[in-house]
C-alpha cells in the first residue's frame, strides 16, 4: 500500500550575495527602489514539498507515491526522480508553464531576499485522488490553492486518512477554510509559527483544534516538537546533529518521518522520534534531497539515540 503525497515539487535556485543588503539600500530611497546584486556563487536545488517528503519516506521504507503539477523545463527533475525509483504516474505536466521555482539571494548576515513563482503548481487541481490506486493514507502539503481544498475533500471522501501540512500555504485561507480542512483531516502538523497563526484564524487553541483529530504534531526547531493525541501532550527532543549545514527541507523530512510512522501503526512517542532523527539527518547537508542514509544506517542511528529499533 502507498502514501499519497499531494504538494508541490519545485527547484530552489540559492545564490549568495558577498556583502550585507543594508550597505546597498538606502531607506530614504526606498520608494524608487531599485538594485542589483552580484552573486557569484550559485546552486540549484531540487525541492518542493511533495519532491521532499517522498525523496525522505523512500529513504527510510516506505512507499510513496508523489502527486503534483509541473512545466515544460521539468525535464531535469523527472530525470532525477527516475533514478531514485520514485513513481511519477500522478506527476502532471502542465503545458507552457514553468515548474514552480524559488530564487532566494542570501547576504553574509543570513538575510534574504525570496521570489517565489507559482506556475504549474496553480494547476495541481487537475489531478484527482481517485487517479491514484492501493492508498492507505495521504498528505495535502503546500500546493496550489484550489488543489489543496480538492485534494482534502477527495481523501474525506475516499475515506483515506490524511495529514494536512499547511505550511507556507497557511495565509491562504481563512478561518473557516481551514477549519473544513481540519474537520475533514485525520492529522494535522504545523511549525511554531504556523500554530499561531491557526488559532488566530480559526479562534481555536491548539487543544480545542487537537479534539478535532487523532494527532496534532506542532514542530518547535531546535526546541523539539509537541504531539497533542487523546488529551495527552507528548514532548518529542530535538535530536541534535555534529553538522547543521542547513535547515531547507528539515520539516519535510519530520513529516516523511511521521507518515513512516502513522503507516506503520507506531505510537506517538516513536514516530515524533522518528520525525525528528529525519530532520537532523537533513540538516547535515545544503538543500532538501542531498543526505543519503540506508534504512539500516537509520535504525542504527535511531538505536544509539532513544535505545530502541524501529525499522
Amino acid at each position: 500500500m502507498h502514501t499519497l503525497i499531494c504538494g508541490s515539487i519545485a527547484f530552489d535556485t540559492i545564490m549568495v550575495f558577498h556583502d550585507h543588503f543594508k550597505n546597498h539600500i538606502l531607506p530614504e530611497k526606498i520608494h524608487i527602489l531599485n538594485v542589483s546584486f552580484l552573486v557569484p556563487d550559485m546552486r540549484r536545488e531540487f525541492g518542493g514539498c511533495a519532491g521532499n517528503i517522498a525523496y525522505n519516506l523512500q529513504m527510510i521504507g516506505g512507499s510513496p507515491l508523489i502527486m503534483a503539477a509541473v512545466g515544460d523545463d521539468y525535464q531535469p527533475y523527472a530525470h532525477r526522480l527516475e533514478k531514485l525509483n520514485l513513481v511519477q504516474t500522478h506527476v502532471h505536466h502542465v503545458e507552457d508553464t514553468f515548474t514552480a521555482q524559488a530564487f532566494i539571494t542570501t547576504d553574509l548576515a543570513d538575510n534574504q531576499i525570496t521570489a517565489f513563482h507559482p506556475g504549474a503548481m496553480n494547476f495541481s487541481h487537475q489531478n484527482h485522488v481517485d487517479d491514484a490506486k492501493n492508498v492507505e493514507l495521504g498528505i495535502v502539503a503546500p500546493d496550489g490553492r484550489d488543489g489543496m481544498v480538492q485534494h482534502a475533500r477527495e481523501f474525506y471522501e475516499s475515506g483515506i486518512p490524511f495529514l494536512f501540512d499547511p505550511g507556507q500555504g497557511l495565509p491562504m485561507f481563512n478561518g473557516e477554510e481551514l477549519l473544513d480542512f481540519i474537520e475533514k483531516a485525520d492529522y494535522i502538523t504545523v511549525n511554531d509559527y504556523e500554530g499561531q497563526l491557526l488559532q488566530e484564524r480559526t479562534g481555536c487553541t491548539l487543544k480545542v483544534l487537537a479534539k478535532l483529530v487523532k494527532g496534532l504534531v506542532i514542530t518547535k526547531g531546535s526546541q523539539g516538537s509537541v504531539i497533542y493525541s487523546n488529551g495527552k501532550q507528548i514532548e518529542i527532543p530535538c535530536v541534535k546533529s555534529d553538522v547543521q549545514a542547513d535547515p531547507t527541507g528539515c520539516g519535510d523530512a519530520y513529516r516523511a518521518g511521521l507518515l513512516y510512522g502513522i503507516a506503520n501503526e507506531m505510537d506517538w512517542q516513536t514516530t515524533g522520534q522518528l520525525g525528528s532523527l529525519m530532520g537532523a539527518l537533513k540538516i547535515t547537508q545544503r538543500g532538501g534531497q542531498n543526505h543519503s542514509f540506508s534504512s539500516d544506517e537509520i535504525d542504527q542511528r535511531y538505536f544509539e539515540v532513544f535505545g530502541s529499533r524501529i525499522l
